[in-house]
C-alpha cells in the first residue's frame, strides 16, 4: 500500500466504524445518513459524526445536484429521487484506499499502533492467553488501575481488536483463568476479535510476543 494511504489507515483504525461506513458507501455508491444507519446498524447521531470525520479527512464528499438516479444511489428503489437529504459518496482517495486495502495492511497498521502502547499490547497478549475475561482480571495481571484498564479495553473494542463476549454463561474452555467448569457473566467479558487474533498471531510470528 502507498505511504499516503497508510497515513489514512492509521487514522481509520482508531474506530472500526470508519471503515464500516466507507465500505457501505462503496457498495451504495451514494447514500445519506439515515440509510447508512439502517444498513450499518450504527446510531444516527454517531453516523453524523463519522461522516463529518471522513469528510474532513477527504475520504468522502457531499453529492451536488437536486436529484439522483438509482444508478447513482444503488440503495434507492425508484428510478429517480429528489434529494431531501445530504448525500455522500467516496472521493477518489477514499475509493483508491478501499480498492487497494488488504487484510495484511490492516494488521500492519494495528501492529504499528500497538508498538507504542504498552498497556494495549499487554491486554491483547493476555486476551489471547485468557480467551475471555473481565476488566478486573486484566487490571490485576497488568498491575494497572481498573479505571485505566477499562478505558483501554473500551478503546481496543472501538478499534475492533477486542470484542465483548455476550454469552450469559462462559464455559471453562472459553475463560482459561477460571477454575470452575462454568461461570455466570456478571461483568463485561472481553476477548480478541477475528482481526485481533490475526494481529496477535502476526506479532508472535515476528517475535514481538512470546509464542
Amino acid at each position: 500500500m502507498e505511504p499516503e494511504l497508510k497515513d489514512y489507515l492509521k487514522k481509520l483504525i482508531e474506530d472500526k466504524r470508519y471503515l464500516t461506513v466507507l465500505q457501505h458507501l462503496r457498495k451504495a455508491n451514494v447514500d445519506y445518513g439515515k440509510s447508512i444507519m439502517l444498513n450499518t446498524k450504527i446510531p444516527i447521531e454517531e453516523v453524523i459524526l463519522i461522516l463529518d470525520k471522513l469528510e474532513s479527512l477527504g475520504l468522502i464528499e457531499r453529492v451536488k445536484g437536486a436529484t439522483l438516479k438509482n444508478t447513482e444511489a444503488k440503495f434507492k428503489l425508484s428510478s429517480e429521487v429528489h434529494k431531501h437529504h445530504t448525500y455522500y459518496s467516496l472521493t477518489r482517495t477514499g475509493d483508491h484506499l478501499l480498492r487497494y486495502l488488504e487484510e495484511k495492511d490492516l494488521i500492519n497498521a494495528y501492529i504499528e499502533y500497538l508498538q507504542g502502547d504498552e498497556l494495549g499490547l499487554n491486554i491483547v497478549r493476555l486476551a489471547e492467553e485468557l480467551n475471555a475475561d473481565h476488566a478486573l482480571t486484566y487490571a490485576k495481571l497488568t498491575k494497572k488501575d481498573l479505571e485505566e484498564v477499562n478505558s483501554k479495553l473500551e478503546q481496543l473494542v472501538k478499534m475492533g481488536l477486542l470484542e465483548e463476549v455476550n454469552a450469559k454463561i462462559i464455559k471453562f474452555g472459553d475463560r482459561k483463568s477460571k477454575p470452575k467448569k462454568e461461570t455466570r457473566t456478571h461483568h463485561k467479558y472481553y476477548g480478541l476479535s477475528r482481526i485481533g487474533e490475526l494481529t496477535v498471531r502476526e506479532m508472535k510470528r515476528r517475535g514481538m510476543l512470546p509464542k
